[in-house]
Protein backbone atom coordinates (compact mmCIF):
# COMPACT_ATOMS: atom_id res chain seq x y z
CA UNK A 1 0.00 0.00 0.00
CA UNK A 2 1.31 3.18 -1.03
CA UNK A 3 1.38 6.47 1.53
CA UNK A 4 -0.24 8.49 -0.61
CA UNK A 5 -3.25 5.87 -0.28
CA UNK A 6 -3.06 5.38 3.58
CA UNK A 7 -3.06 9.73 4.08
CA UNK A 8 -6.15 9.51 2.35
CA UNK A 9 -8.02 7.38 5.33
CA UNK A 10 -9.72 8.93 7.96
CA UNK A 11 -9.47 7.98 11.80
CA UNK A 12 -11.54 5.31 11.34
CA UNK A 13 -10.95 3.66 8.77
CA UNK A 14 -6.76 4.30 9.90
CA UNK A 15 -8.05 1.90 12.67
CA UNK A 16 -9.31 -0.93 10.59
CA UNK A 17 -6.65 -0.93 8.55
CA UNK A 18 -4.36 -1.53 11.18
CA UNK A 19 -6.15 -4.23 12.58
CA UNK A 20 -6.35 -6.28 9.34
CA UNK A 21 -2.85 -5.78 8.44
CA UNK A 22 -1.59 -6.97 11.80
CA UNK A 23 -3.87 -10.09 10.80
CA UNK A 24 -2.66 -10.66 7.81
CA UNK A 25 0.87 -10.51 9.18
CA UNK A 26 0.02 -13.35 11.81
CA UNK A 27 -1.05 -15.24 9.48
CA UNK A 28 2.11 -14.45 6.87
CA UNK A 29 4.11 -15.67 10.28
CA UNK A 30 2.28 -19.07 10.69
CA UNK A 31 2.52 -19.61 7.12
CA UNK A 32 6.54 -19.35 7.04
CA UNK A 33 6.24 -20.93 10.08
CA UNK A 34 4.60 -23.87 8.14
CA UNK A 35 6.33 -23.47 5.65
CA UNK A 36 3.56 -22.34 3.02
CA UNK A 37 4.43 -18.90 2.24
CA UNK A 38 6.20 -18.44 -0.87
CA UNK A 39 6.94 -14.93 -1.19
CA UNK A 40 8.85 -13.90 2.24
CA UNK A 41 9.32 -10.41 1.39
CA UNK A 42 5.34 -10.12 2.32
CA UNK A 43 6.88 -10.42 5.86
CA UNK A 44 8.90 -6.74 5.42
CA UNK A 45 6.23 -5.32 3.42
CA UNK A 46 3.43 -6.10 5.99
CA UNK A 47 5.20 -4.74 8.90
CA UNK A 48 6.41 -1.43 6.89
CA UNK A 49 2.77 -1.09 5.87
CA UNK A 50 1.55 -1.26 9.98
CA UNK A 51 4.63 1.30 10.79
CA UNK A 52 3.43 4.01 7.73
CA UNK A 53 -0.54 2.93 9.11
CA UNK A 54 0.31 3.41 12.76
CA UNK A 55 2.92 6.43 12.03
CA UNK A 56 -0.41 8.35 10.26
CA UNK A 57 -2.91 6.75 13.66
CA UNK A 58 0.06 8.59 15.98
CA UNK A 59 -0.01 11.90 13.96
CA UNK A 60 -3.75 12.40 13.31
CA UNK A 61 -4.39 11.67 17.15
CA UNK A 62 -2.26 14.47 18.36
CA UNK A 63 -3.73 16.53 15.50
CA UNK A 64 -6.95 16.37 17.20
CA UNK A 65 -5.63 16.90 20.76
Amino acid sequence: MKAREIRELTLEELSVKSRELRGDLFNAFVKRSTGQLENTAKLEQLRRDIARVETLLTQMRGAKS
